[in-house]
């Protein structure tokens, strides 16, 4: 693997990159996008051999890590033949962030494909909660997909909570316990403003990630871990389990300082902060050179220069950006 070769103004090395490889997703999840949502037309959308494209030269550029988002990436047609491409690129690292829906039937076709380790999204534990919180999901299925991904061999499997007041707040101990019990670590993470929501206030519903920790605390001991997962969440262990508990903090601690990674959208947009709206616009260059890779890898080293300090979200619940976080994965 080359050494990264993308540098930004503050002398952070970028080598994890984010890739959207869909919009659509089968859930409407409260705090990521409106309940009836328009969704980009086909032409604007990257095709699968152009996401391969952009991660073939990312990675040619020193990149270590490739994360697969959405929207929802196994609704997205012919995904697997993306993660059976990008499986041969030699990454250290190979991810996806899911909502579990489909991994009864994709869990073991995707670790066979090379995929390394999967982010599922579990916000509740009671149907009821989680058909409110997702507007359309099936807790059942998404539970029987955490299993299969056991099964199928999986041992990078993180499950992802977004708390909000008010909403599931009160699950955090029988997460934990759900966590450890099926020997997976478990991420809380702090609700951002992307795209305007009129389900709940979010400055009213933050529950910062210190609020968390008290309330595992009362339950269990959480010791600092020593390793970075190269992301921006900061992990705890549990004397008595194996199961790692992480926090990310996007208002109550922001991890800017050794901020890592980029987005590319579904749309072709590399973004360089999630909190921001600095982008370069990939797809020009890309349908522009069909041929040769030269202007797409100049472009991404130059956009480097673009990347901010930091991200500013206001804890009150403004919006800063106006995108929904189903555009970028989060």
């Amino acid at each position: 693997m080359s050494q990264s070769k993308l540098t930004d103004r503050f002398g952070r090395t970028v080598n994890y990159v984010r890739l959207s490889v869909t919009d659509r997703c089968d859930f409407r999840c409260v705090y990521c996008m409106a309940e009836d949502m328009t969704f980009l037309p086909r032409q604007q959308v990257l095709t699968l051999e152009e996401i391969a494209r952009v991660a073939r030269n990312f990675v040619d550029l020193g990149t270590e890590k490739i994360r697969l988002t959405g929207g929802e990436p196994l609704v997205r047609k012919d995904i697997l033949e993306l993660v059976k491409e990008i499986g041969t690129y030699g990454l250290r690292d190979f991810a996806m962030t899911t909502n579990g829906s489909q991994l009864t039937t994709m869990a073991e076709p995707l670790r066979k494909a090379g995929m390394h380790r999967l982010n599922i999204s579990l916000d509740s534990l009671d149907a009821e909660k989680f058909r409110n919180i997702t507007r359309t999901g099936n807790l059942g299925q998404v539970l029987d997909g955490i299993d299969a991904a056991r099964e199928a061999g999986f041992r990078g499997i993180k499950l992802n909570t977004v708390v909000m007041k008010g909403r599931n707040d009160e699950e955090i101990p029988d997460l934990i316990e759900f966590a450890r019990k099926k020997q997976v670590d478990i991420s809380f993470i702090e609700e951002m403003p992307l795209g305007e929501i009129s389900e709940h206030d979010r400055g009213l519903a933050l529950c910062t990630s210190e609020e968390v920790r008290d309330i595992i605390r009362q339950h269990h001991e959480l010791v600092p871990a020593t390793e970075d997962s190269g992301g921006p969440a900061r992990y705890y262990r549990m004397p008595d389990s194996a199961t790692k508990v992480g926090f990310i903090s996007p208002h109550s601690h922001n991890f800017c300082s050794t901020c890592n990674r980029v987005r590319v959208t579904v749309e072709g947009r590399l973004l360089l902060c999630l909190g921001n709206e600095h982008s370069v616009d990939l797809r020009r260059v890309l349908r522009g050179n069909p041929v040769t890779d030269d202007k797409l890898r100049q472009t991404i080293i130059n956009a480097m220069d673009l990347k901010p300090e930091r991200h500013h979200f206001s804890a009150n619940g403004d919006v800063q950006i106006l995108r929904f976080m189903n555009m970028t994965g989060g």
